[in-house]
C-alpha cells in the first residue's frame, strides 16, 4: 500500500539528461517518489501498467510513439494516473490537442525550477497544472469558439458533478458529497465529457470556468 501523501511518479522522456534533471527536481520534495523512468512511449505504457503510478510526466516530442500517441494509448489502457505533459512546445495547437486528448496538465520545460515543482505538486494533488502562458491560451480559447452554450444538453445531476469536478474533487469525494456511488459518478463524468465534446476532466473544467468568465 502506498504511503499517504506520497505520489509515485513515472518520468517519460527520450533524453536521459532530461530524465535525470526531472528526477533531481522531484527528489527535492519528499512527497514525490520516482517509481520509474521510460525512454519511449512503448516503455511508458508497459511501466504504467506494471507500476500503477499516481502521476506520469510525459514528454511531447519523442521518437517512435509521440507524446500524443502515448497519452491516447495510456487512456485506452485504463491508466488512472494523472498525466501531465512536460515539453518545450508552447504551440496552441499542441496545447489544445493534448488537453482535449485527456492530459491533466501542460507544463513548459523552460519554467523556473521552483515554479515547475509547485505546478507538478499541485497537479499531483488534483489541481490545475498549467504554465502561465498555457493557462492564458486556455483561458482565451473560448473567445475563438462559436457562441454556443455547450452546457444546455447537460442534466441537472451532470451539472452538479461538473461543479464538483471543477472544485478539484476526486470521484470518491464527489460521491460522498452528492450521496451517490463512485460508479454513478463515473457514468455522469463519461456522459458530460461526451456531451461537451472533450476528453478530460481538465478540459471540462476549463470550459466550465470559461462559461462563467473565470
Amino acid at each position: 500500500m502506498k504511503e499517504q501523501n506520497i505520489y509515485e511518479v513515472l518520468i517519460v522522456d527520450d533524453h536521459p539528461l532530461m530524465r535525470r534533471g526531472i528526477r533531481q527536481l522531484l527528489e527535492i520534495d519528499a512527497s514525490f517518489l520516482v517509481a520509474g523512468e521510460a525512454s519511449s512511449g512503448a516503455e511508458a505504457i508497459s511501466l504504467a501498467n506494471r507500476l500503477n503510478p499516481d502521476l506520469i510526466l510525459l514528454d511531447l516530442n519523442m521518437k517512435g510513439l509521440s507524446g500524443l500517441d502515448t497519452l491516447q494509448a495510456l487512456r485506452r489502457e485504463g491508466i488512472s494516473a494523472r498525466i501531465i505533459v512536460l515539453t518545450v512546445s508552447d504551440s496552441k495547437s499542441d496545447i489544445f490537442t493534448l488537453i482535449d486528448a485527456g492530459a491533466d496538465g501542460y507544463l513548459l520545460k523552460d519554467s523556473d525550477p521552483e515554479v515547475l515543482l509547485d505546478d507538478i505538486r499541485r497537479g499531483a494533488k488534483g489541481g490545475e497544472a498549467f504554465s502561465a502562458q498555457v493557462a492564458e491560451y486556455l483561458h482565451n480559447r473560448g473567445a475563438e469558439k462559436p457562441d454556443i452554450d455547450p452546457f444546455a444538453s447537460l442534466t441537472e445531476r451532470e451539472l452538479d458533478v461538473l461543479q464538483e469536478v471543477a472544485r478539484g474533487l476526486s470521484n470518491k469525494q464527489i460521491a460522498a458529497d452528492l450521496h451517490i456511488s463512485e460508479e454513478t459518478v463515473k457514468v455522469h463524468i463519461r456522459n458530460l465529457l461526451r456531451k461537451l465534446q472533450v476528453r478530460s476532466r481538465v478540459a471540462a473544467t476549463v470550459l466550465y470556468f470559461e462559461s462563467r468568465g473565470i
